[in-house]
């Protein structure tokens, strides 16, 4: 897999990762929707640590510069 995150793209992610993780933990966002939002978090997580999204293919977005 190629690169296609930039590294702000990335601190985004994981930002918004941890941010959805207290929500869940906190008990702020309970039910379905915390569990979408954990999930959410579980991917954001993923991709940043990967370096690459897969949305940004069909789509041919690249943030990352060489």
């Amino acid at each position: 897999m190629k690169r296609n995150m930039s590294n702000a793209d990335r601190i985004i992610r994981v930002f918004l990762a941890a941010v959805f993780a207290y929500l869940y933990f906190s008990g702020t966002v309970t039910g379905a929707f915390g569990v979408i939002l954990l999930v959410l978090g579980a991917v954001f997580l993923l991709t940043s640590t990967i370096s690459f999204c897969p949305l940004y293919l069909p789509f041919k977005i690249s943030t990352y510069k060489d």
